[in-house]
């Protein structure tokens, strides 16, 4: 017997059409490349949504085609996420910090047929275009009076006048919900790029778990600031779930640094924000030395990679603001867990909430996981035991477009695929996990593990360290050993001895590091992260004191 439910499926377009209908009048709020503020509203929204769908159809563009974006966070790359899902194509946001041979490479491989930017990045186009066949037309996200005359780009029309003349009408197609939406590719630090197919569905189901209270707790209450790229992930999910639940956004544009984004926060009174550890670093370094405090803000998410103990202390003692510590991937859309508190936690002490604060979380529903040995055993759920981290579930990559890479899943004894993350993890009995490192700089030393996330996580506490990323060193009696790498503060000392002894009685004494490089800068990667492999590549000759 099937239940007598109505059967409609799951479609990108019903979330603008429910957001214009529900909550038409909800701010968007952007600030814009040209310098200025731009307001609209969902309902707005809806209307070009629909005439980028009217223009897509001109250009009889079939269904699944790919329409890529080279666009900061604003109003009309949200329109594009709409307006081109919602007609059936595939958006395909690409990376701007990504070389441009990485980025056509990109294009080519996922077959782009239209391309709209941001002018910011008129010159990765400019440099690009002549090698990407497969681009039918270029459309520059600006209005016709700020299209420069000579280009050299052929064919180059303005956003504004390319859905002018578009009616803002537009009968959306009844999609099967399992259709791809859109599509986001890794970083490529290994090998090439690989691409993460999102479905109608799996974007759905993602922007129902976000906004759960355990996770963003989003409502048509908040006003909310995704500092986290539109072009990496989808911005987390945040443009979804903010139509499914009508709040305010609020988008930075290409406004990134610590005061344009305090500035935002307190002008369109933000209640919450997501980003990745780096911008909030800046954001804390603009506060601190004006004596500024926030108004409105009261939580953040913080992903991408782990976040600083002193970071969480931070927003939380001298800010009043909450810090959720998320994790996930570009194969999972890419939310897995988050870490907020249970009941029973709420009567301990701060210092064992802090505990678990500093876990990446718990699973969301949706996404289950597990951690298993070098045979595949799954491993306890202890708190102690480290093993490699599987997960599975509706809105996680089963392969990648064209299957670049390769088929990424591993079978259980039940013949059940997971996906391998490349973290290496413990997870309590609670299920909060915590990644202990990645699969690949994870550090053995005398066949016992050193956790790199830990000694960085104890470095960053130091006053006068800005950034520290740890790696292994080769030696001869431990196998490995290792070395901190540091970036100071601005104006800031500290030596080798005094942050060597400022490891004493926060970690064990064979895993404090045997050295302390110092440089100017920690190479980072297009989505932030830091590059380890490019820093071994940069300390190839180094040599441990002690070795």
């Amino acid at each position: 017997m099937l239940g007598l439910m109505q059967d409609q499926p799951l479609l990108i377009s019903a979330l603008i059409e429910f957001a214009a209908r529900h909550h038409g009048d909800a701010e968007i709020v952007s600030r814009r490349v040209e310098g200025d503020i731009h307001r609209s509203t969902w309902r707005d929204v809806a209307a070009r949504a629909r005439k980028v769908a009217n223009a897509l159809d001109q250009m009889k563009l079939a269904e699944s085609d790919r329409v890529a974006t080279l666009a900061w966070n604003g109003y009309r790359h949200l329109e594009l996420y709409y307006g081109v899902s919602g007609s059936g194509r595939v958006l395909h946001t690409l990376n701007p910090r990504l070389h441009p041979d990485q980025v056509v490479w990109i294009a080519n491989h996922a077959e782009d047929q239209v391309l709209c930017f941001d002018m910011t990045f008129l010159p990765i186009v400019q440099a690009i275009h002549a090698k990407c066949p497969t681009i039918k037309q270029y459309v520059a996200l600006c209005d016709a009076d700020k299209l420069p005359a000579d280009t050299g780009i052929p064919g180059l029309v303005s956003y504004e006048a390319w859905i002018a003349p578009q009616k803002d009408s537009y009968v959306w197609p009844k999609l099967d919900e399992n259709a791809a939406s859109s599509m986001c590719y890794t970083s490529g630090t290994t090998g090439n790029p690989k691409a993460a197919l999102y479905s109608h569905r799996s974007s759905i189901l993602h922007a129902y778990a976000a906004a759960l209270p355990d996770v963003m707790c989003l409502s048509a209450r908040d006003s909310v600031l995704p500092v986290v790229p539109m072009f990496h992930v989808n911005a987390w999910g945040l443009p979804y779930s903010a139509a499914m639940v009508g709040c305010k956004l609020v988008f930075p544009g290409a406004g990134m640094d610590g005061k344009s984004v305090y500035d935002l926060m307190e002008s369109e009174k933000v209640t919450f924000a997501a980003g990745v550890p780096t911008v909030w670093q800046m954001l804390l370094g603009h506060l601190k030395p004006n004596n500024l405090k926030f108004s409105t803000l009261t939580r953040t998410v913080i992903g991408g990679s782990a976040c600083p103990p002193a970071m969480i202390n931070a927003f939380r003692d001298d800010y009043g603001v909450d810090v959720l510590h998320a994790w996930g991937m570009t194969e999972m859309s890419p939310l897995g867990t988050l870490c907020t508190l249970k009941n029973k936690h709420l009567g301990m002490s701060a210092e064992d909430q802090m505990k678990i604060r500093l876990k990446q979380g718990r699973a969301i529903f949706g996404v289950d996981m597990k951690i298993v040995g070098e045979n595949g055993q799954e491993l306890p759920w202890d708190g102690k035991t480290y093993g490699d981290l599987l997960v599975k579930g509706p809105w996680i990559v089963k392969d990648y477009f064209k299957t670049e890479g390769g088929h990424p899943l591993v079978s259980d004894a039940n013949g059940e695929g997971w996906f391998p993350t490349g973290d290496v993890a413990t997870i309590d009995a609670d299920g909060y996990m915590q990644i202990t490192d990645r699969s690949k700089d994870v550090i053995k030393s005398g066949g016992e593990w050193i956790s790199s996330i830990d000694i960085e996580n104890i470095a960053v506490a130091h006053p006068a360290i800005a950034m520290a990323a740890c790696i292994g060193v080769k030696h001869p009696k431990w196998d490995e050993r290792p070395v901190v790498v540091v970036v100071k503060k601005p104006g800031a000392e500290v030596t080798r001895d005094e942050l060597i002894q400022f490891y004493e009685g926060k970690t064990a004494k064979w895993q404090i590091p045997d050295d302390v490089v110092f440089v100017d800068a920690i190479p980072l990667g297009a989505t932030g992260k830091m590059l380890k492999t490019k820093l071994r590549e940069q300390l190839a000759n180094y040599t441990l004191p002690t070795a």
